[in-house]
């Protein structure tokens, strides 16, 4: 593809943020951390327009205007003067990211019918940066459309500059804790099954009212997140129970569940400032019933989700990068530790994961012109299954994505919300039998 260049200018470059340092050591010619949001508009795209909206947002996210390079030490993040190319989509989506392709961006935008999408590499961003990006961008493809959109909600104004609380890493800012936390770094149960070719994987999404799962979560006492972590964790638990393998069966399940750290504390950084919790249930404790699991569930994240426990958790994750050892490593050393340790253990504590966006807001007036948002995160290297959700209105979108070929998590995660007198409209990549 012919790169475009826009007109030079000096040089900038951003240090990768405490979280995003860990993704490249992290990455193979198969495999990379990224993630997808998507929106769908009520009409069919105009590339050349949305190519022209690009364009005119990009000086408004600097951080995401970058290229990856490779210092003595550290990776870093240089200016980049081309433009990110605007692609038809792809049916396997998330593939791994390559430096040189995509005239050198670590994300992607790409259009569909009447759906635009974006995927990033997971070193620049989190949900909330992603939203944010989308949604400016999809408010400037409806401006060149002729329609009045106001920046306001998660659109940001694109004639202002970006902020230095936007641009910051935020760890190190609230990191202030002198707690000491247990590692929990335990093997856990996983689903195996037919692996899929490299670079393919299934996806299943099914949109559910907002207002049917939210009745249901209220008549368990819970929240939605802890209703669908429970879920997970039970199908999975009912998987384990049919395992021919004593070993497997006598292994713990997990849920891992990622949070805004923004909701703790006070930063509107556009870079990554999110951590996850990991709740087990330990099968050789004796059976469970979904209630009992739920209710564990609820109570762990009740009694987790605070910000002194957050604000340690952060100081922990600084630790090992501000260790003089790690940091007079030398960069090709620093990456082949992060690939072996992500090899050996990264996701053997996790069987599933959950990632609950929340609720979008975006501006009355760019509302109409909105039908639904769908994320999803990449498939992992061995979790099953890698969930997400995310609520725009009256739609609750949930998506699961594996590298396997078998469905049998995603069948019986949505064939139980159905049972729980939620209806659900399914689409996938694949054909999937409801």
């Amino acid at each position: 593809m012919k790169k475009i260049k826009r007109p030079s200018s000096e040089k900038v470059w951003f240090k990768l943020d405490n979280a995003g340092k860990v993704f490249p050591g992290q990455s193979t010619s198969k495999w990379s951390n990224i993630f997808r949001m998507s929106v769908i508009l009520k009409e069919k795209i105009d590339p050349e327009l949305l190519a022209r909206a690009v364009e005119m947002v990009m000086p408004r996210f600097p951080c995401f205007d970058v290229r990856l390079r490779k210092g003595m030490f550290w990776y870093y993040f240089e200016k980049n003067d081309n433009l990110p190319p605007v692609l038809p989509d792809i049916k396997n989506p998330c593939q791994r990211v390559k430096r040189k392709e995509n005239n050198g961006f670590l994300f992607r935008v790409y259009y569909y019918e009447k759906r635009i999408s974006v995927e990033f590499f997971h070193a620049l961003t989190d949900a909330y940066g992603t939203v944010r990006f989308l949604n400016t961008l999809t408010a400037q493809y409806l401006r060149l459309q002729g329609h009045k959109i106001p920046p306001g909600e998660s659109v940001l104004n694109i004639n202002e500059p970006a902020t230095e609380d936007e641009l910051s890493d935020a760890f190190p800012r609230f990191a202030s804790s002198k707690g000491k936390l247990r590692g929990a770094n335990k093997f856990v149960y996983h689903v195996r099954g037919t692996k899929l070719p490299a670079h393919m994987c299934t996806i299943v999404t099914g949109t559910m009212p907002l207002d049917k799962v939210k009745a249901k979560a209220k008549e368990y006492g819970v929240t939605i997140t802890e209703l669908i972590s429970a879920e997970l964790l039970y199908v999975h638990y009912q998987m384990q129970q049919k395992d021919l393998s004593r070993a497997n069966r006598k292994k713990e399940i997990s849920v891992q569940i990622p949070v805004n750290l923004r909701n703790f504390f006070p930063t509107k950084t556009l870079r990554n400032f999110s951590l996850a919790y990991i709740d087990r249930i330990d099968p050789g404790l004796g059976t469970y019933t979904f209630e009992e699991m739920l209710k564990q569930v609820a109570l762990y994240l009740r009694y987790i989700n605070n910000e002194k426990t957050l604000n340690a958790m952060v100081t922990s994750n600084l630790k090992l990068e501000a260790n003089p050892f790690m940091r007079a490593l030398p960069l090709v050393v620093k990456d082949a530790a992060i690939g072996i340790s992500f090899r050996l253990t990264g996701e053997k504590s996790t069987t599933v994961m959950f990632s609950n966006i929340g609720i979008v807001k975006i501006p009355e007036e760019m509302q109409p012109f909105v039908d639904r948002y769908v994320i999803m995160s990449g498939p992992g290297k061995l979790n099953g299954a890698r969930c997400a959700g995310i609520t725009y209105g009256n739609s609750f979108e949930v998506t699961i994505v594996s590298l396997y070929e078998e469905m049998d998590i995603q069948r019986e995660f949505f064939r139980r919300m159905v049972r729980l007198g939620v209806p659900v409209k399914i689409e996938s990549n694949i054909l999937f039998d409801e």
